[in-house]
């Protein structure tokens, strides 16, 4: 009967000693496994053993993550004050780099990226930073990258997110923008009244070199007008229209002269 009940005892206490060292990893996990505080390798997805007080492990996430770096003030090259705010999508590619060579990897990677921005910003004028934000982007990433490999991360993208100015330099801008806006209108209209002055002087060569042209093209400009019944039609006759009765009584006379 005792050696039962110790064999039952027994049992238990290897029951509950594998049920203790089990683990389980999931696919989107790594586990850094410590033996007696030492490194001792990776422990990858699924049901693992890690013996109580002898081992230890931690799990990272090496699913994308986001990290919203809060609006940052920066000067650019030309001396504006600005206020700039990225997005970074990194993931984990190291597990234990992510252990053990940083302490926070989300709080050191958000201080790197604040840092690196105002630099970037600093380096550049506010021109490129409104025209080139992806050039700007790059770059952003590139500095990032390079430093936080080091600690097993690697960065899929990075976006300005907003870029907010001074309600002076607003202003100035909209000013620039209403500026060049209207010298394109003139330059427009300067070009429209060149073809049409253009066009007119072909139209009024034609014209002038068809007898009667010009005055069947009054006589259309007048049903145009007089479609409307409520407009005033002055009506001009064109020297044009007269030419054909030009010297028609004299060639009366002079025929009267001979038949005499």
């Amino acid at each position: 009967m005792a050696f039962e009940i110790i064999f039952i005892l027994f049992g238990v206490f290897v029951l509950f000693l594998i049920l203790a060292c089990a683990k389980v990893i999931y696919q989107y996990e790594r586990g850094v496994l410590f033996t007696l505080g030492k490194y001792s390798g990776t422990l990858e997805p699924g049901l693992r053993f890690v013996i109580p007080i002898l081992q230890a492990y931690t799990s990272r996430d090496m699913r994308v993550r986001v990290i919203v770096v809060p609006p940052q003030d920066a000067i650019t090259k030309d001396n504006v004050s600005v206020k700039v705010n990225v997005v970074l999508y990194f993931k984990i590619v190291d597990a234990a780099a992510s252990v053990i060579k940083v302490n926070d990897f989300m709080y050191a990677t958000s201080q790197l990226a604040q840092t690196t921005m105002r630099n970037v910003v600093g380096s550049i004028t506010l021109d490129e930073l409104l025209s080139q934000r992806e050039s700007t982007s790059q770059k952003i990433m590139g500095i990032v990258e390079q430093m936080a490999s080091s600690w097993g991360i690697k960065l899929h993208d990075v976006e300005l997110k907003d870029i907010e100015l001074p309600n002076d330099m607003k202003r100035v801008m909209a000013k620039a923008a209403e500026a060049e806006r209207l010298k394109q209108a003139v330059i427009i209209r300067s070009e429209g009244d060149a073809a049409a002055a253009e066009k007119v002087t072909k139209a009024a060569s034609i014209i002038s070199s068809v007898n009667g042209a010009l005055h069947l093209r009054t006589l259309q400009s007048l049903n145009d007008v007089a479609s409307d019944p409520s407009n005033t039609v002055s009506f001009f006759i064109p020297f044009d229209v007269l030419k054909p009765y030009d010297g028609y009584g004299q060639e009366e006379k002079g025929k009267e002269k001979v038949k005499k």
